[in-house]
């Protein structure tokens, strides 16, 4: 099943149950009707299921649950608004004021702007994202949590990710934040090294954007975090087209491979700053414009995973 077939059953059967019990279900009762309509048995049974389906898909199966978060956010503001719309329309108007209201109303009046605030910043506005592996090390590492700014590259609708509203392009050597092209229920974080039309070429763990070699100047040593398992490397500072930035090289890992792409348009390259441990655009291809989600902007929180505690030296720190 699709997930917008998913979402319309859900919708359907959620706001036909909803119905039936605010305002169908009384009118029955005044009239000491006990059978149900079937399309009602049918609506309220297959919710259930449907309701049941997602938990297990969100909760027990292996899907990413921050994917699905802003599904379920819409799901939730569009239910709610709906009882608010429908009860401030018709429903309140023949309800006696003293009377208190169901609690499904009440729930919906309550919290319906929470939802529809939350849900527009989040789309909008901003969002926190969990940074899972160290392919960005040594600029971010495992376990921050960074503030990631949507609007940068312009208004998109929640669920479908549809730009509405163009504001801005990544830039190169922005980090950004993106649906993964193989797998979108999945967001990777990478660093944007190449733009549409940008000749892109790594070879011998050297940078090249249109013939131009970034400038790699050494600086010490260094460890990448993997896992529990430290791993000596090297500290440079690489000058990507004026942007400067730390990367990590492996000088024990051999890569023979001469990486050569023509960025395609509307498509861009992400590398990761580790340069040896990082899956990124050498390996599966091109970002497209569409999978965008956002600019990182800063740390809010970061979090060692092998000390268990927060490591506050990170938090604020701006992304460059």
């Amino acid at each position: 099943m699709s997930m917008l077939v998913y979402i319309a059953l859900l919708l359907l059967t959620g706001v036909i149950s909803l119905i039936d019990i605010l305002r169908w279900a009384p009118k029955r009762r005044k009239a000491e009707i006990k059978d149900k309509p079937g399309f009602i048995e049918l609506a309220r049974f297959a919710f259930v299921l449907l309701l049941l389906y997602g938990v297990y898909e969100v909760f027990f199966s292996k899907l990413n649950i921050s994917y699905y978060f802003p599904i379920i956010l819409t799901v939730v503001t569009i239910l709610t608004g709906i009882i608010y719309g429908l009860d401030k329309i018709f429903w309140a108007k023949k309800r006696d004021k003293a009377a208190k209201k169901p609690a499904l109303i009440e729930f919906s009046h309550s919290f319906f702007p929470v939802f529809l605030i939350v849900l527009l910043i989040r789309s909008f506005i901003a969002q926190p994202y969990r940074v899972p592996t160290g392919s960005l090390e040594p600029t971010v590492l495992p376990n921050d949590f960074l503030l990631v700014t949507q609007y940068n590259y312009g208004l998109r609708l929640p669920i479908t990710n549809t730009r509405i509203f163009k504001i801005d392009e990544p830039k190169r050597g922005e980090i950004t934040v993106f649906h993964f092209p193989l797998d979108p229920s999945t967001d990777y974080v990478k660093r944007i090294v190449g733009l549409p039309g940008d000749h892109i070429v790594y070879k011998n763990k050297n940078l090249y954007v249109n013939g131009v070699k970034a400038k790699q100047t050494y600086v010490g040593p260094a460890i990448d975090y993997e896992d529990g398992e430290d791993i000596p490397v090297k500290l440079y500072e690489e000058d990507l087209m004026g942007v400067k930035h730390p990367i990590l090289i492996n000088p024990d890992k051999v890569d023979n491979t001469t990486y050569d792409f023509t960025v395609p348009p509307g498509m861009y390259f992400a590398m990761g700053d580790n340069r040896d441990g990082s899956y990124d655009s050498r390996s599966w291809g091109f970002v497209p414009e569409a999978n965008l989600v956002g600019r990182a902007q800063f740390i809010l929180l970061s979090y060692d995973n092998e000390t268990k505690r927060l490591r506050w030296s990170r938090s604020g720190q701006a992304l460059k």
